[in-house]
């Protein structure tokens, strides 16, 4: 019997989780095929992803990037239509020939096509943690309304959903906790006193994960773990003194479910995004991801520690904006995507990050928000205080 391959939208697939969903989709070509491409200016490793896969569409965020790209698919004589527009995101990620989404587009940029996704009923593979930060309530009512199935890429995400019982009507009665862990980063023993010294390099060497270079800083500060606490919050619908964030090095726990009975089960894996990747495409079932096994034989020691929020103060502010007036995370996120850009570009120094955030929340008050129109006209008043109090910064 032939069984329907599931089509599968790619949007960021140049990035490393992109490239690892088509890894994965590569080792299962009886299951998925791919439908739609999308990367912002790399032309030469979208050309060969499309050489390789042969997606019916293929996205650049400019004109000119588009053109190029279309010239050298035609040179391969390749057919897939590139596409440049405005709304292109938006049309490859709701095309009704399309059964699931990858959303690895990085920040604010990826809300509109994870929300058209999810308004046009999609499987909606959530590694994009800022479109939920920003969207929040707005994105999950569209999920809802929109009959979407959105499962979380993040390790730490699907971990907890791997740990959760499976029908979320029971969550909040059995339920005592969520754990979400994290390795660290690059300056866990660093001196606190050398951090106005560390360099772009220096921020971007995470010790067990490969990942680009914003989710690195964001691992460096521990506001990525900020922003999953807020979207843990929505995802699972918690209470956010529900959700703990604690240390452990190894990232072999990914995270932890605590319940009533203080029983805990936590998912454990070895640190390979095609994990939970591979999770989230063959759900509610099970493929084979392409990871190495765990071996415990290997590891001597898993240890935890209590976070130390004197060296992550960033951490704090994830509770902080969630008990502020709605909207307020999407005024965090913006704040925070400018002084990362602006640390990788070497305009401030890595310790002014957190200074850049606490003064766009401070200086930007979120208003009354109602739809993603809204959200993203505060996105940008909070990206253009955000731009000149880094202007008006000194190294």
């Amino acid at each position: 019997m032939n069984l329907k391959k599931h089509s599968v939208t790619v949007l960021g697939s140049t990035g490393s989780v992109g490239v690892n969903t088509l890894d994965v989709i590569a080792a299962h070509p009886d299951k998925f095929e791919v439908f739609a491409l999308s990367a912002a200016t790399r032309v030469d490793a979208l050309l060969a992803q499309c050489v390789q896969f042969k997606p019916r569409y293929a996205v650049m965020a400019s004109a000119p990037h588009a053109h190029d790209l279309a010239e050298k698919l035609k040179a391969n004589s390749l057919k897939t239509v590139v596409l440049h527009a405005l709304d292109a995101l938006e049309i490859i990620a709701s095309h009704e020939d399309v059964d699931t989404v990858m959303a690895a587009i990085v920040g604010a940029a990826g809300l509109a096509s994870c929300m058209a996704a999810a308004r046009t009923g999609k499987r909606l593979l959530l590694a994009n943690k800022e479109a939920l930060v920003v969207g929040a309530e707005i994105f999950m009512e569209a999920v809802q309304s929109g009959g979407a199935q959105l499962l979380p890429i993040d390790s730490e995400h699907s971990a907890i959903f791997q740990s959760l019982p499976d029908d979320p009507s029971t969550w909040s009665a059995r339920i005592e906790k969520i754990i979400l862990t994290a390795s660290g980063g690059p300056f866990l023993r660093r001196d606190l006193l050398t951090l106005r010294h560390a360099t772009p390099q220096e921020a971007c060497a995470h010790p067990n994960w490969t990942m680009g270079q914003k989710i690195s800083v964001d691992s460096a500060t521990m506001m990525n773990k900020a922003l999953e606490v807020i979207e843990a919050k929505f995802l699972f619908g918690l209470h956010p003194s529900q959700i703990e964030v604690v240390i452990h090095p190894q990232s072999i726990v990914h995270s932890m479910v605590q319940y009533l009975d203080t029983s805990v089960v936590a998912q454990l894996g070895t640190p390979d995004m095609r994990v939970p990747i591979a999770y989230g495409l063959a759900w509610p079932g099970r493929i084979a991801s392409g990871a190495k096994a765990l071996d415990f034989t290997a590891f001597a020691n898993m240890s935890f520690e209590k976070m130390d929020l004197m060296r992550f103060p960033g951490l704090q502010l994830a509770w902080d904006v969630l008990a502020a007036p709605r909207g307020t995370p999407a005024i965090l996120n913006a704040a925070n995507e400018v002084g990362v850009a602006a640390f990788l570009d070497k305009k401030i120094r890595f310790d002014q990050i957190h200074a850049v955030n606490l003064a766009t929340l401070a200086a930007v008050a979120a208003p009354a928000v109602h739809d993603v129109s809204d959200l993203l006209e505060l996105n940008l008043r909070a990206r253009a205080f955000a731009q000149n109090f880094v202007c008006s910064m000194e190294l």
